[in-house]
């Protein structure tokens, strides 16, 4: 089909939930999508997060082809060998006590909102089930996970929404402390806030929120679904910060382009959801897992010091091109924000960069570049030669 058949077919048939870009895409290479008339497009989005070992990866390929012959599905009523190995590598490259496997990103964070009201209602009894998130946050876009997200704008249409959360302004322990109580079981923090804007938090205000959890028996929940799996140059953010979480959860990058979602807990939380308490059909497919296993098997720690190097350029580059639409970047690794200035939008240089060749995403005011793990210097210089030509 043309892109133009492709375009209308799902104008008529799917509901109009995005706001698409008007690419369609075909196939790819590496860090490098194709439309099906040919054109090419460099990737600094990797399906929000998601591609981190690029298109066409052979071992990645290979091994959901060997799984998929071998065994598809099956129900979690019984035991399979991808799922088990997976939590192995994950509970040891953490130092977390066991995993639950689910499918999606607002999923696993409903997940984890279910294990903290529930090791509090265990050890304290009802009464004590709110969870402080900061603002500018997004967790999901389930009815809990909407309103766990700290951006009013969120909060709309789907009345009434599951109560039981309060908003604290980040970096901010006075604000926290001014929205704490009695109440209160956890907190619930992106260390990277991804769709706010790509905004790192300060490591001492994360130690420091560390410390009041852990004096309040509060758990400390972290949101690792676009953070997580490498992206930030390490497998997950919270180990930049000299802290471990009570719990996180992972999704996107975990399988490498297949659905795939979880939860990691340490030791006092992994028993907080026992049978009956939780569940999910597709949770810990081993297709899924199997997939997941590649790209553990690459995001070796020499691997994750090399994302470390390509953000580090990447974002060395644009701000020496002393772009007039462009600010300062940020970020962690291969997360990265650039503060677009005013009189700008960043919708509309996001459209004159897709329309010219490279695929770019926005997030709050900004620009949100998420490149695949594995992007090549060669790659990162057509794209940013795109950046500078279009923008300049």
């Amino acid at each position: 089909m043309t892109s133009d058949e492709i375009r209308a077919l799902t104008q008529q048939y799917i509901m109009p939930t995005y706001g698409r870009f008007p690419v369609v895409i075909d196939h790819g290479d590496g860090s490098r999508l194709y439309d099906p008339e040919g054109r090419e497009y460099i990737d600094f989005t990797s399906g929000i997060g998601v591609c981190d070992l690029g298109y066409g990866c052979q071992p990645w390929a290979d091994a959901i082809a060997a799984q998929a012959k071998k065994l598809g599905h099956v129900s979690n009523l019984f035991y399979t060998e991808p799922a088990a190995r997976l939590a192995e590598i994950l509970c040891k490259r953490t130092g977390m006590s066991a995993a639950f496997f689910a499918n999606g990103g607002g999923e696993a964070n409903e997940g984890l909102i279910k294990l903290a009201r529930k090791y509090s209602f265990d050890r304290y009894g009802q009464g004590r089930a709110t969870i402080i998130s900061l603002k500018n946050s997004f967790h999901g876009r389930t009815i809990t996970t909407l309103k766990a997200t700290g951006q009013e704008v969120f909060h709309n249409y789907f009345f009434p929404f599951t109560e039981g959360f309060r908003y604290a302004d980040a970096n901010d322990m006075e604000s926290l402390n001014a929205v704490a109580g009695e109440d209160v079981c956890a907190v619930l923090v992106e260390l990277v806030q991804g769709e706010g804007g790509v905004l790192p938090l300060d490591k001492a205000y994360v130690a420091a929120l560390s410390k009041l959890c852990a004096e309040r028996d509060w758990l400390l929940l972290v949101d690792e679904v676009q953070t997580g799996v490498g992206r930030t140059g390490k497998l997950f953010a919270f180990q930049h910060y000299g802290v471990t979480p009570d719990a996180l959860t992972f999704a996107k990058g975990i399988a490498g382009g297949l659905p795939m979602s979880g939860i990691l807990a340490n030791e006092k939380c992994r028993d907080v959801l026992g049978p009956g308490t939780h569940a999910t059909t597709f949770g810990a497919n081993p297709v899924c897992a199997a997939a997941a296993l590649v790209v553990q098997e690459t995001l070796s720690d020499a691997f994750l010091e090399e994302v470390t190097n390509k953000g580090r350029y990447l974002r060395e580059s644009i701000e020496a091109m002393k772009l007039p639409c462009f600010g300062k970047t940020r970020g962690l690794g291969l997360m990265i924000g650039i503060a677009v200035n005013d009189g700008y939008s960043n919708r509309e240089l996001a459209n004159r960069l897709i329309d010219n060749g490279l695929l770019v995403l926005t997030a709050g005011a900004g620009m949100r570049l998420l490149p695949p793990l594995v992007v090549t210097k060669d790659e990162m210089d057509k794209g940013l030669a795109i950046m500078k030509q279009v923008l300049s």
